[in-house]
């Protein structure tokens, strides 16, 4: 569904309308962004400008839309950007608005997917994020339901049920793609029961509703001009992607949803988010140091703890190829007390385990996968060519030679001073962690 690398647009996009709550008339000037820089709206009309990053913790609760607001200001109805969005793989825009709310359009997300598609994408050469749902993670609220379980590619299955007024049930199971996105879920409007109307005019709601982009359904079910078979459950799919936005990453899973709206999409989300913490601080990890990792990135990767994590910096990772590191050996390790008192030597089997930590690294980082965890199989070939002491930098070296969905092969290195000092070659079996 979307680019492996984090996307921007090739150039400046904008669309004028008026907004469908506020009534408002604004212009949306969509703009290229850094890489890392994230979805950023932009209030234009407030001098001076305010800048509401895309997330959880600034999302708004209101009825009938998804906001985002940085103290008293906010922007409204981001969803059906939002949605293609997410579903294009754009993670970098600056979204700049004059106004309260972004342009309802026809109703749809259409005008926004043609507006970006002719101005085009662009591939920042950054790793983009991404977020596979692991473990069951559900909402709810009275008869409304969510539910988010691990699977292949990104599904929806959407029932829209009401129970007496109009007394109609739709559902609509789709794999989201961008041909089945463009072609059965972005065309479809917002739209009201028709017993709805004068409740939320009542609450200052609707105020840009025209029929040309909101479909008013009768007690009966029905609306002039439906444009696709179950169109307003198709419209809450389109709602659905865009709240799950708020994650700002590709999802792959299985959603169903029952009567789900955007405040329960939001819950979706942040749930989402916390049963998913570990995955989501590991793709900041890889993201956000592409080359090199400090320790505490290290920590995030590895399971290891003191006093058995020997791996103090990553200084370069080649994806699927290589990693490089680096130990200090310091005479105020414990092992030395013992080896050998008087003649102080780090063992071998600690030089191993150091190699074996900085392939775990490798692997993690080309296997992509959070929940995986690289146990030693056999190690083959080792030599020990000169004595490890206090005071000596271990440069560790890990080059990848085989990797398989479970079992992997990687020749490793240590020197001192540019000499070699032990050599191997490591089987690893690599296992889910849980």
């Amino acid at each position: 569904m979307t680019s492996a690398a984090q996307q921007t647009i090739s150039g400046e996009t904008v669309l004028t309308g008026t907004g469908l709550h506020t009534g408002a008339s604004t212009t949306l000037r969509l703009l290229p962004s850094p890489a890392n820089t994230g979805i950023v709206f932009v209030r234009t009309d407030i001098d001076p400008h305010v800048e509401i990053p895309l997330g959880l913790d600034t999302l708004r609760k209101q009825p009938r839309r998804t906001s985002f607001g940085v103290g008293e200001v906010e922007v409204h109805t981001c969803e059906h950007l939002l949605s293609v969005l997410h579903v294009l793989g754009i993670e970098n825009l600056r979204c700049e608005i004059d106004g309260p709310e972004v342009p309802g359009m026809d109703g749809s997300a259409l005008p926004f997917l043609d507006a970006i598609g002719e101005t085009g994408l662009a591939d920042q050469g950054t790793r983009g994020r991404t977020l596979a749902i692991r473990n069951p993670v559900s909402a709810q609220e009275g008869k409304a339901s969510v539910v988010a379980l691990p699977s292949e590619g990104f599904r929806v299955t959407y029932t829209l049920q009401y129970d007496n007024d109009p007394g109609f049930c739709q559902t609509v199971d789709i794999d989201i793609t961008e041909k089945s996105f463009r072609e059965q879920i972005a065309p479809a409007r917002t739209f009201v029961l028709e017993s709805e109307v004068k409740e939320l005019q009542a609450r200052g709601l609707g105020k840009g509703a025209t029929p040309e982009n909101t479909m008013v359904i009768d007690g009966n079910g029905k609306a002039a001009n439906f444009r696709l078979p179950d169109e307003p459950a198709r419209h809450k799919i389109l709602d659905l992607i865009g709240d799950c936005y708020l994650l700002r990453c590709s999802i792959s899973g299985h959603i169903i949803a029952h009567r789900s709206g955007h405040g329960l999409n939001a819950e979706l989300s942040a749930r989402i988010a916390e049963a998913h913490v570990r995955d989501r601080e590991l793709e900041d990890v890889l993201i956000k140091a592409p080359h090199g990792l400090e320790i505490r990135d290290i920590q995030k990767i590895l399971p290891h703890r003191y006093p058995f994590l020997l791996v103090d910096r990553v200084l370069e990772v080649q994806e699927g190829s290589r990693a490089v590191g680096l130990k200090n050996v310091s005479f105020n390790e414990e092992y030395f007390q013992g080896h050998f008192p008087g003649q102080p030597v780090m063992p071998g089997v600690l030089q191993l385990e150091a190699l074996a930590q900085l392939s775990g690294v490798l692997l993690l980082r080309s296997s992509a996968d959070s929940n995986r965890i690289a146990y030693i199989l056999g190690i083959d070939d080792v030599k020990f060519r000169k004595t490890v002491v206090p005071g000596d930098q271990l440069i560790l070296e890990a080059e990848l030679k085989k990797l398989r969905a479970r079992t992997a092969q990687v020749q490793v290195k240590a020197t001192v001073d540019g000499k070699p000092v032990t050599e191997a070659t490591i089987r690893f079996m690599i296992v889910d962690s849980h």
